[in-house]
């Protein structure tokens, strides 16, 4: 991996937060990410997983910085966990867009600890399976080749 230069956006609320311009309680900071508690707790322990380097969404990662990104997760997820014997489960979530529910246009991961089925976390998926047909898987599979091939 190169040397990190990190490149932050002054208008940036998670690059404010990233320099110090705003207070968080960061739970985890090195020289890639910073960990830090949501503003809104959808349940408590609910943390935000940020590059500590603007990027808008996954669509602009490179290699590297998604190694590095990735590579925290897991660990900051099982300390969450760790922290609370009640923790039985985690939503991990990243939205990538307005339409995706992205508020923040500074990439940004969810972890969301469950502490049970009734914690006021919801998310719905319907089956939309009936409108993917065989065009539809092809044209993806090509994508995902075409990408993966640089």
């Amino acid at each position: 991996m190169t040397a990190f230069e990190p490149k932050l956006d002054a208008d940036c609320i998670f690059c404010k937060i990233i320099n110090g311009d705003i207070p968080s309680y960061t739970i985890y900071e090195d020289d890639m990410v910073k960990a830090f508690l949501d503003i809104s707790q959808g349940t408590p322990g609910h943390t935000l997983v940020i590059p500590k380097t603007h990027v808008p969404d996954i669509f602009a990662y490179d290699t590297d910085l998604a190694s590095a990104v990735f590579a925290r997760i897991p660990k900051i997820a099982r300390a969450i966990k760790a922290s609370d014997d009640r923790i039985i489960g985690m939503n991990i979530v990243n939205n990538n867009g307005a339409v995706a529910y992205q508020s923040v246009f500074h990439s940004h991961f969810h972890l969301i600890p469950r502490y049970s089925d009734k914690d006021d976390f919801r998310m719905i998926f319907k089956d939309n399976a009936k409108k993917y047909d065989e065009t539809d898987y092809t044209r993806l599979q090509n994508a995902i080749k075409g990408e993966l091939a640089d």
